[in-house]
């Protein structure tokens, strides 16, 4: 094996994750490695809303399409967006540390009318907005946004949790990369926007942060900040080189996290949140599942072994269907 194809989206957050593999995997004595972006059905429609085009392989049909036709040797991929159930022949192999899997509010700054985004400084006193970005409370975050903030987010699992804390805000779909979605803030489109900390702090705009949602209020994507490998079931080869760079604990928490929406039958655009959490030898799950509108929501928070990670995300699972998420998710 002389060269290691890695299959990856072109968005800078997909780059990002792409070059982190290969910098481990060249840490760990692995083959050079050649970076293959390949665009998807997702990056194809970057207009349309993910909840009117969404689909349990959006972003990354195209690429597991080419590592099934030996056209690259890996996948790399945010696993939040890979389907509960892979495609015949395929597997995740290892993952990376997880990163912050929370969801945060971002506030926009005022820029001087002659200084271009890029040149833009967010920390510096001519710049920054004159109100606090840092709100500690929902309470303070209406303080500063008003009662009826348009609050820029394409995640029916945002809009869902989101509704019962901000009722009166007016959600609109935002989508592009993350400077594009900063740019739109700032010019004014969203009074906020709600974005994954992952992504911010991976590409270095971790001071954007305004306010961090904790799980209690709303709770992340399954797999949100945690990279995975994905490759060949039979590939053992490549699953050697990908073992040696995984993270234990952030494999379990997927494991259960995965297991969980496997239970529940969902996909990446449904209104489904899961966190697992490592907890000396054992792993917390807390999960939800809350209608679009926010009217109704189930919620379960269950222990288990670390070792016995898919069992807790199925008996998670179990739990949320017996309390009605079954009834939640099929009126979809």
């Amino acid at each position: 094996m002389d060269t290691l194809r890695i299959g990856t989206r072109g968005s800078q957050l997909a780059l990002w994750q792409a070059n982190a593999v290969a910098t481990r995997l060249a840490a760990a004595g692995a083959p050079p490695t050649r970076i293959v972006v390949i665009k998807t059905t997702g990056d194809h429609l970057q207009e349309a809303p993910l909840s009117q085009v969404g689909g349990k392989r959006l972003f990354v049909k195209e690429i597991e399409d080419a590592l099934l036709r030996d056209e690259i040797d890996l996948a790399v991929h945010s696993s939040k967006d890979m389907p509960a159930i892979l495609p015949d022949g395929l597997a995740i192999a290892g993952v990376l540390p997880r990163e912050d899997p929370h969801d945060v509010v971002v506030l926009p700054v005022r820029r001087k009318p002659d200084t271009t985004y890029d040149q833009a400084d967010d920390r510096a006193p001519d710049v920054v907005s004159g109100f606090s970005r840092t709100p500690a409370t929902i309470e303070e975050l209406l303080e500063i946004v008003g009662q009826t903030p348009r609050i820029g987010t394409s995640s029916i699992r945002r809009i869902a949790q989101l509704t019962r804390l901000l009722p009166n805000a007016r959600f609109q779909p935002i989508r592009g990369n993350l400077d594009t979605r900063l740019r739109k803030l700032d010019d004014g489109e969203h009074d906020a926007i709600v974005l994954a900390a992952a992504g911010l702090k991976r590409l270095g705009h971790a001071e954007r942060m305004s306010m961090t949602l904790p799980a209690s209020a709303c709770v992340p994507a399954p797999g949100q900040g945690i990279v995975a490998v994905e490759i060949r079931e039979t590939d053992e080869r490549v699953r050697s080189l990908v073992a040696a760079i995984g993270d234990r604990e952030a494999a379990a928490a997927l494991d259960a996290e995965r297991a969980l929406v496997e239970a529940l039958g969902g996909g990446c655009q449904t209104p489904i949140g899961a966190l697992a959490t490592p907890a000396g030898a054992e792993l917390e799950l807390i999960a939800a599942v809350v209608a679009p509108d926010g009217s109704r929501a189930v919620h379960a928070q269950l222990r288990a072994p670390i070792a016995d990670a898919r069992l807790l995300g199925k008996a998670a699972g179990v739990q949320l269907l017996e309390e009605g998420a079954g009834e939640i998710l099929k009126a979809l």
